[in-house]
């Protein structure tokens, strides 16, 4: 974030947009000790082609797309943590998380896709790490085949 005006990642911002009637659930934000952790979850039929190729992401109904950011809570800097997790569903099937690092000029950005059924909740639990720290980002979110 430059000269300390406060932008979403451009990712997260087009998300927004895409997602315009849900945008008062679409992107959202915990603080989490010393970070401003934002999150979102969305299905990956709802990028465009061209968003989907630009970061490796296959398109499809029963596909989403966790998307994390991690800020210093005072200076809005972008944070460079390890991220991993799982999400799992209400019967207890857990799947992994493997989160791709993107860097778009000062925004940082962790990107995972994983298969989902329709109308099912799922429970977030991702392990944000930098040095000797560590915080839990925990949310649920039912995902639909859209």
């Amino acid at each position: 974030m430059k000269h300390g005006t406060i932008a979403l990642p451009r990712l997260m911002l087009l998300l927004a947009l895409l997602l315009t009637p849900w945008v008062s659930q679409a992107e959202q934000k915990v603080t989490l000790g010393q970070w401003d952790v934002h999150y979102i979850v969305v299905n990956t039929s709802f990028l465009t082609p061209d968003v989907a190729s630009q970061y490796g992401i296959v398109r499809s109904k029963y596909s989403a797309l966790v998307n994390v950011s991690v800020l210093n809570s005072e200076s809005l800097e972008a944070q460079n943590v390890a991220a991993s997790g799982t999400a799992t569903n209400l019967l207890g099937n857990a799947q992994p998380l493997r989160f791709k690092k993107v860097t778009e000029g000062d925004a940082i950005y962790y990107l995972a896709t994983f298969p989902f059924e329709n109308a099912d909740t799922y429970r977030f639990s991702i392990e944000l790490q930098r040095g000797q720290t560590t915080r839990t980002l925990k949310f649920q979110q039912k995902l639909f085949a859209e």
